[in-house]
C-alpha cells in the first residue's frame, strides 16, 4: 500500500518523537523525522513533504524561526506546530507565523491525526475530493481527463482538471489568480502571467458552461477573482 502522505516530524524530546513516529506508521503515512531546528532545515532544503509537525521549542533553530523562514522563502507545506505553551498570544502568533494550524501539549494522538486529515484535505485538491468527484452538475475523472454531463463526454487539459479539483476542494470561496496560478501551477503568478489563469479559465468554461457569457459554476469576484459556489 502506497503511503497516505509524507510527514516531517521536527521533535527534541525524544519519547514524543518515538510515540509520534510509531502512530503515523501505524497509520500509514511516511515519517521522517528531525530532532533539531538545523536538521529539519537540511531536509526541507533537499525534500518536498506533504506536512511539518513543527515543534515550537527546538534547539540550534527554534520552530517559530523555521516557520517565519520558510514562508517568507515560499514554501507552501503545511505545517502544524506543536508546543507546551498554551497561551492565547503563542496561539496567534504561531498562525501570524504562517503554521496552518496549532496543537497543544499533552495533545491526544486521535486528535492529531484529525488534525492532520483537516489540513491535508485543505490544503490539497485530490486528497480533498478525489479522482472523480461532482462538480456542479458535472461528473469528473481526473485520472481520465475527461467531465460528463448527462451522459455528453468532455475531454479536458490536465491543467484544466488541476484548475476544476482545485475549485472543488474550495467551494464558496474567493481564490485570486495569484493564489489559482500558485497552487495548480505551483508557481509565483508575474505581471506576464497574469493572463495566462484568464485564458485557461476562459478556455474551460468553453467546454463546462452553458453560457460562456453568464457563467455559472466558475464566476467572476470582479477586482478579486473567481468563485465556485457549491
Amino acid at each position: 500500500m502506497e503511503p497516505r502522505a509524507s510527514i516531517l516530524v521536527v521533535e527534541d524530546e525524544g519519547k514524543i518523537l518515538t510515540a509520534l513516529k510509531d502512530f503515523l506508521d501505524f497509520h500509514g503515512f511516511k515519517v521522517t523525522e528531525a530532532v533539531d531546528g538545523l536538521e529539519a532545515e537540511r531536509l526541507v532544503a533537499k525534500e518536498l513533504f506533504d506536512l511539518i509537525l513543527l515543534d515550537l521549542m527546538l534547539p540550534k533553530i527554534s520552530g517559530e524561526q523555521l516557520c517565519r523562514q520558510w514562508r517568507q522563502e515560499g514554501l507552501q507545506t503545511p505545517i502544524i506546530m506543536l508546543t507546551a505553551k498554551g497561551q492565547e498570544k503563542e496561539k496567534v502568533a504561531g498562525l501570524d507565523l504562517g503554521a496552518d494550524d496549532y496543537i497543544t501539549k499533552p495533545f491526544s494522538l486521535e486528535e492529531l491525526l484529525a488534525r492532520i486529515n483537516a489540513v491535508l484535505r485543505r490544503t490539497d485538491p485530490a486528497r480533498a475530493v478525489g479522482q472523480t468527484f461532482k462538480f456542479a452538475d458535472l461528473d469528473v475523472d481526473i485520472a481520465a481527463l475527461k467531465v460528463r454531463r448527462k451522459g455528453k463526454e468532455i475531454e479536458i487539459t490536465k491543467r484544466e482538471a488541476g484548475i476544476i479539483q482545485y475549485f472543488a476542494a474550495n467551494p464558496n470561496r474567493v481564490i485570486s489568480r495569484e493564489e489559482l496560478y500558485r497552487e495548480v501551477w505551483e508557481d509565483t503568478l508575474t505581471d506576464l502571467e497574469t493572463r495566462t489563469t484568464d485564458m485557461h479559465i476562459a478556455k474551460l468554461r468553453s467546454k463546462i458552461e452553458r453560457d460562456v457569457n453568464d457563467p455559472q459554476i466558475i464566476k467572476t469576484v470582479r477586482g478579486a477573482g473567481y468563485k465556485y459556489e457549491k
